[in-house]
C-alpha cells in the first residue's frame, strides 16, 4: 500500500512538472504565429510583469526607457526581430551590443533583471524576443507616448547578426534615401518613418555622433542660437567617446515623448545629419509640418510604425529557441 502510494505520488509529481515546464508552443501543434495575448494559457502574468518592472527600473533608473526604445530598433531592424542583439559575443562572433552602430546602447543588465522576474513564475516559457519588444511598448509609456497593442510569440534567435548589421539599419548621418529605402524593405511607408525618427525627441546624442557638424567650422543650416548650446556641451573637436559628453535631443521636454521634436527640427535645431534631412526633403517635410502642428497624428503614425517594426520577420512556432537567460544561446548557457 505505501509502495503503490508513493508511486502515485511520483507519478503526480512528474505529471505537475510536465504541465509546468511545458512550452507556449508544441512542436506538434500548428505555428499560429504572432498573435495578441500568446501567453494567455502558458504565462497569463507575462506582460503585467514585464509592465511593474519596466515601471520599477524607471523609477530608479529614468534612462531605462530610452534604452528600450532604441533596443527595438537595433534589434527588429536588423534582419529579424528575434533578440539577437542581445547576445554576448563569443570566440567565434561578435556580439551586435559592440559594433559602431550600437554605440551608446545600454542597461542590457535589466533585461536580465525582466526576464529573472518572468522566470521566478513561467520557466522556460517567455522569450527574450518578447521581452525585448514589450519593455519598449512599456518604456514609450514611460515617457510619455502612447500605449500600443502589440502581438507576442516570437522566439529567440541563436547567434548574432553584427556581420549584417550594416546592411539593414541606417545610419543617422546617412542620407534620407537610404534611411527610407531601409525602413520601406520592412513595410514602413514614409510617414512611418517620419515618426519613428520623432524618437529622438527624447534621450541625448553622444559628442562623438555630431561633432563633424562642429568641427572645424560650423555646418551653416544649423540655427546659430542652438549652436552656442552644442558647442558648450562638445568643446573637444575630437571627444573621447568614454567622457560623459552628449547634447539633449530636446532641451525643452527631454524626457517626453511629444511632437516638440519636428518644430525643433523645423527650426534648424536637429543635432543629427538625418534630423536635418528629414525637415528639408521634399519627400518627408509635409509630414514633419503635420506631425509638429498635431501630436494625435504624430502618435498614430508612430503606433503603426512601432507595430510594423515588431512584427519584422520574426521567428516564431519552433524556430529558434526561449532563451534560459538573454545574452547567452542555450546551447552556450
Amino acid at each position: 500500500m505505501v509502495s503503490n502510494s508513493k508511486a502515485l505520488f511520483f507519478f503526480a509529481l512528474l505529471s505537475f512538472s510536465a504541465v509546468s515546464l511545458r512550452p507556449a508552443f508544441a512542436d506538434n501543434e500548428e505555428d499560429p504565429g504572432l498573435v495578441m495575448n500568446f501567453y494567455k494559457d502558458a504565462c497569463p502574468q507575462a506582460e503585467d510583469i514585464i509592465r511593474e518592472q519596466v515601471k520599477l527600473l524607471y523609477k530608479r533608473h529614468k534612462n531605462t526607457a530610452f534604452s528600450w526604445l532604441r533596443n527595438i530598433f537595433h534589434d527588429c531592424g536588423v534582419q529579424s526581430c528575434d533578440a539577437s542583439l542581445l547576445l554576448d559575443s563569443t570566440r567565434r562572433t561578435l556580439s551586435e551590443k559592440e559594433t559602431d552602430r550600437s554605440f551608446g546602447l545600454r542597461n542590457f543588465r535589466y533585461i536580465e533583471t525582466i526576464k529573472e522576474a518572468v522566470e521566478r513564475e513561467c520557466p522556460g516559457v517567455v522569450s527574450c524576443a518578447d521581452i525585448l519588444v514589450l519593455s519598449a511598448r512599456e518604456g514609450i509609456v514611460s515617457l510619455g507616448g502612447p500605449y500600443i497593442p502589440l502581438k507576442t510569440g516570437r522566439r529567440d534567435g541563436r547567434k548574432s547578426r553584427a556581420a549584417v548589421l550594416e546592411e539593414y539599419l541606417p545610419d543617422h548621418n546617412e542620407s534620407i534615401s537610404v534611411v527610407l529605402e531601409r525602413f520601406s524593405a520592412m513595410g514602413i511607408n514614409t510617414p512611418g518613418v517620419v515618426a519613428l525618427l520623432g524618437a529622438h525627441s527624447v534621450g541625448r546624442t553622444h559628442c562623438v555622433k555630431l561633432v563633424h557638424r562642429l568641427y572645424p567650422e560650423v555646418d551653416s543650416e544649423l540655427n546659430p542660437d542652438h549652436v552656442e548650446h552644442m558647442l558648450y556641451k562638445c568643446p573637444d573637436p575630437i571627444p573621447d567617446p568614454k567622457a560623459v559628453q552628449y547634447v539633449r535631443n530636446d532641451r525643452g521636454t527631454p524626457m517626453i515623448l511629444d511632437n516638440n521634436y519636428y518644430r525643433n527640427i523645423l527650426d534648424n535645431k536637429g543635432l543629427l545629419i538625418v534630423d536635418h534631412q528629414l525637415a528639408t526633403d521634399k519627400r518627408t517635410k509635409p509630414f514633419v509640418k503635420k506631425m509638429a502642428k498635431s501630436q494625435d497624428f504624430f502618435f498614430k503614425e508612430f503606433s503603426r510604425a512601432i507595430t510594423l517594426l515588431s512584427e519584422n520577420n520574426p521567428l516564431t512556432g519552433s524556430k529558434g529557441e526561449i532563451r534560459k537567460q538573454c545574452n547567452v544561446a542555450n546551447k552556450l548557457h
